[in-house]
């Protein structure tokens, strides 16, 4: 087996805190300043939609990445117990 313990990358409660507030912040500082903004309203209606799709795909971006890096990390653990079963199965002193 493996000496490398399984390493879950799990965010600690702080770094999902700070997360979650920075967003909120940004996203209504973002909110106040179109509202506070001299335009029209299909102008404010432009830009509040603009945001809301780039938070959208923001968010679908950041779960595809995510996908992609799981979906390697196992890729790589299956070859990896492959190696560890052809290592095990191996005796060089057998004779043929």
């Amino acid at each position: 087996m493996s000496n490398t313990p399984n390493a879950q990358s799990k965010s600690t409660t702080a770094f999902l805190a700070q997360a979650a507030i920075a967003f909120g912040i940004s996203f209504s500082a973002s909110i106040i300043g179109i509202l506070y903004l001299p335009l029209d309203i299909w102008q404010r209606g432009f830009l509040v939609m603009s945001l809301l799709f780039l938070v959208s795909s923001s968010f679908t971006l950041a779960k595809v990445v995510r996908d992609q890096h799981e979906a390697s990390r196992v890729h790589s653990r299956i070859d990896e117990a492959r190696l560890e079963k052809l290592m095990a199965e191996h005796d060089p002193f057998k004779v043929m």
